[in-house]
């Protein structure tokens, strides 16, 4: 079989027709009503049952969390943090986030989610985990500091560890590392300009949580002069297109106007931010009216506690619609291209279509489901009725992860990733 070509016969598109789509290594090099198969190409045959779509990237997530789904519910943010999480964390090892990234891995595949956004420990071995499940990533050089105000011991340690293996962009070129100061609570000013300052001058991104919460909001005000976090980090020159804000749920009209104008890629995390009570994204003023950027996290899975992008896109146009009181904000087709191409385009990824010349992210949807039916709009369903169940195949820089529901290696991935989760049991104990 010819490994470097792979040919998708009689798929349905978003816009309704019915086209083969060639792959040539790890690029789609062909969208037509018929193609000829190459000698020796894999065929996948949707038979016209099968529709062929971008997947998701998922723009916000802490995937080892996995381990802790379920370990601390039903609390708010900051005694979840401190008193569960936070130590529960502490006394993770390095085999814990390789199972917990490869547990992630699996359930994003399943979900039709080619990309992960990470900020987490053991950073080496996440992006080891992200090499063996086939997926792309962009992980975090993690910046937390002690209470004096000094970056913390390991984040020196983990982050050198990182950037000496995977600067090249690791296995085919899946993995890009970018820096990931925490949150305006837990770094220093200090901090906070040696990042900058290093973005730019190695051309880095920045991931990092903004404005999730009113106190985060208050206390940032109280300890800078009125800042308030976005106008703080604007300040302190963190503030640009290549940086990433998950949350960004508690934004003035001034904070909106600064991240308009710096071209920052707001995440929305609802079902995150729902389940903490942290409030809602002001999608109407940020997006619609305000023309910011946007990208969609699923957030970790101890708060979410599922790594769905269906879900997260269909809470984020259902909750923007409530807030704003008004049903035609954040439109299907709209929030399904933010959580697709958006997401892709927010990192500079030459992926998000079905195109020639695009690279081969696709997943393909059962149209014989129940949720796909009634067939007037794909996208509607996508975004409204689907559920992870719906996705048959999906395809990552021209390699198939998981064909007709099956993903290779899964029985191995669950059983470890519950004898970690036994031993972290035993840290409530």
């Amino acid at each position: 079989m010819n490994q470097s070509h792979m040919l998708l016969k009689d798929m349905i598109l978003a816009d309704g027709r019915t086209a083969d789509i060639l792959i040539e290594d790890n690029r789609i090099s062909k969208v037509a009503a018929k193609l000829d198969q190459p000698a020796g190409a894999k065929v996948i045959d949707g038979r016209g049952r099968l529709a062929a779509v971008p997947p998701f990237y998922n723009m916000h997530t802490h995937s080892a969390m996995t381990l802790l789904r379920g370990y601390a519910d039903d609390m708010e943010l900051f005694k979840w943090l401190n008193e569960y999480i936070w130590p529960a964390e502490a006394k993770l090892t390095g085999d814990d986030i390789y199972w917990g990234t490869r547990l992630a891995a699996q359930e994003m595949i399943r979900g039709g989610t080619v990309f992960m956004n990470d900020m987490y420990w053991f950073q080496k071995d996440t992006a080891r985990a992200v090499e063996d499940s086939g997926l792309r990533a962009m992980i975090g050089c993690m910046f937390m500091c002690d209470g004096k105000g000094e970056l913390l011991a390991r984040n020196r340690v983990e982050n050198a560890e990182l950037l000496e293996k995977y600067s090249d962009g690791g296995r085919d070129g899946r993995i890009a590392i970018n820096l990931a100061p925490h949150a305006v609570y837990t770094v220093s000013e200090k901090v906070f300009r040696d990042v900058a300052e290093e973005a730019a001058a190695k051309d880095l991104y920045i991931h990092l949580h903004l404005a999730e919460t009113a106190k985060e909001v208050a206390d940032c005000r109280a300890a800078h002069g009125g800042l308030t976090p976005t106008a703080y980090l604007d300040k302190l020159g963190l503030l640009g297109p290549k940086t990433l804000l998950a949350h960004c749920v508690h934004l003035t009209e001034e904070d909106i106007a600064i991240l308009r104008e710096r071209k920052c890629v707001l995440i929305n995390s609802t079902c995150s931010n729902l389940k903490l009570c942290s409030g809602r994204m002001p999608y109407f003023e940020a997006v619609t009216r305000g023309g910011c950027r946007l990208a969609i996290g699923t957030d970790g899975a101890s708060s979410s506690n599922n790594l769905s992008m269906f879900e997260a896109a269909k809470f984020t146009s259902l909750v923007a619609k409530e807030r704003a009181g008004d049903p035609t904000v954040a439109p299907a087709a709209e929030v399904f291209a933010i959580a697709t191409r958006g997401g892709a385009e927010a990192v500079g990824l030459d992926a998000g279509e079905i195109a020639p010349g695009k690279l081969a992210d696709l997943m393909l949807i059962d149209l014989d489901s129940p949720l796909m039916i009634g067939d007037y709009s794909l996208i509607s369903n996508l975004v409204y009725s689907a559920d992870t169940s719906v996705v048959d195949t999906v395809i990552c820089n021209g390699r198939v992860l998981m064909e007709h529901r099956v993903v290779p290696g899964e029985a191995e991935v669950l059983a470890e990733a519950r004898k970690c989760c036994r031993r972290i049991a035993g840290f409530r104990r």
